[in-house]
């Protein structure tokens, strides 16, 4: 064994045989395993945040400031660097400062080029014709792929955060652009086998092929979306895509009489603020519930659902990410005498800024502070992306955001314990209505 096996990078401290010897976990041994988890947490932000740059610069837009972040925080935790804990959480809040900055940027360049979303209307689950699915999270690939397929004879599916591309009016245009297929990113393997057209995965959340997968020669690959086996989309050419979504039977079994809606850009629903205002004054509107996050399989996850059903109907619901698909398939209607909706899609993980930028914008109209505002928060969490948006609402200061069904693997007791005493971070019970009596309270 030489001296790198023998040097544990997470627990910045070397030993005789490393971790291993000590019986003990990979970067929890030793009393620097704090520093190393909030270090796990910088690199895990840094992962959601370099993939917002990423669909950003593909608009052209300046990420100068956030790539100055993301730099200076992989130099940070350089092994054996620092061991001072205040030094660590100045960094993660850095780290949420460039997650604001990033989500700002990727908003603007969005609405740069696609237009402002508005609500929109969409069919759920009903496809004809050749077709092509799209997964995922890159808009610029989307629209160069309808651009492609245009008087083709080709009808173009949205699945899981691809989503709220329907509400995108530059996009919308494009007459083939058709419906929604399927829910969050983990019900890909029996939807992708019952899907009889192409399949295109424009960014993470793919999963890996199975035994009983029938859908590999129809499943393309873009940029860093891959598994063993499928082809790759190269220099923006979708046209093996295309040719094989030509060549397959015309999609049948997906025939739902389903509606769903999508398209509350923050933009679109500060066009309303006068109406939310008043509504909030009078009090038609008694609290705004942000129900969001990443999804994942498991029932512990049905909590949200349950929460989101069962809130009383002068509650507003503010979604984002794939956790929508835990409830948006339930019409929720109308704030009573206002034509405000009670459920408000915000769009994908990176539009997660629009939540804040609600608040912001109702704590400057009504001179109350951001965190004495009627708002409860109740996050999904996953990793990366969920990560870097978490991060984001530490450094705006947002405190009692609620977390579930399980906190990150990277929030030991000493971690948890400072983020309960800033930023009184909680974690949900379980059980939805008892949570909910006391969100109402």
């Amino acid at each position: 064994m030489n001296e790198l096996q023998m040097f544990c990078h997470q627990c910045q401290m070397s030993a005789p045989g490393g971790c291993g010897a000590k019986g003990q976990k990979m970067g929890t041994c030793g009393k620097n395993s704090t520093l190393a988890n909030l270090q796990d947490a910088m690199i895990f932000g840094l992962k959601g945040m370099s993939a917002y740059r990423h669909h950003a610069q593909e608009l052209s837009a300046d990420t100068k400031e956030v790539d100055k972040i993301i730099a200076d925080t992989l130099y940070f935790t350089l092994t054996n660097s620092n061991f001072n804990f205040d030094e660590h959480i100045e960094r993660l809040l850095k780290v949420g400062e460039g997650g604001v900055k990033v989500m700002k940027i990727l908003s603007e360049a969005h609405t740069a080029v696609f237009g402002v979303p508005s609500p929109v209307k969409i069919t759920q689950n009903k496809a004809s014709g050749k077709a092509i699915l799209v997964s995922g999270h890159n808009l610029s690939a989307l629209k160069k792929l309808l651009e492609q397929t245009e008087n083709l004879g080709i009808n173009i599916y949205t699945h899981s955060e691809m989503l709220p591309a329907h509400g995108y009016p530059k996009l919308r245009k494009f007459s083939h652009l058709k419906g929604n297929i399927g829910k969050a990113w983990f019900d890909q393997t029996k939807l992708f086998n019952d899907f009889g057209g192409a399949i295109l995965m424009t960014t993470n959340c793919i999963v890996p092929l199975k035994k009983s997968c029938t859908y590999k020669d129809r499943l393309f690959g873009y940029q860093i979306a891959g598994t063993d086996g499928i082809k790759r989309i190269e220099n923006d050419d979708f046209s093996p895509l295309i040719q094989k979504a030509l060549s397959l039977p015309d999609i049948s079994g997906f025939d739902s009489d389903e509606i769903i809606t999508t398209g509350h850009h923050y933009k679109t629903i500060l066009s309303m603020a006068d109406e939310i205002l008043s509504a909030v004054k009078d009090g038609k509107i008694r609290k705004f519930f942000v129900i969001a996050g990443c999804d994942a399989p498991g029932k512990g996850r049905d909590y949200y659902r349950q929460l989101a059903v069962s809130l009383p109907k002068d509650c507003v619901i503010l979604t984002s990410s794939c956790g929508k698909f835990r409830f948006n398939d339930v019409d929720f209607g109308f704030i009573e005498g206002t034509n405000i909706p009670r459920y408000l899609d915000l769009g994908q993980c990176n539009d997660s800024n629009g939540a804040t930028e609600i608040a912001m914008a109702l704590s400057k109209a009504t001179g109350i502070a951001v965190n004495d505002l009627p708002i409860e928060i109740v996050l999904m969490w996953m990793e990366q992306k969920a990560v870097i948006i978490l991060l984001a609402l530490f450094y705006l200061g947002i405190k009692n955001i609620h977390v579930g069904p399980t906190l990150p693997e990277f929030f030991n007791d000493e971690i948890l314990e400072f983020l309960k005493e800033k930023f009184n971070l909680s974690l949900i019970s379980g059980d939805a209505k008892a949570d909910l009596e006391k969100f109402l309270a």
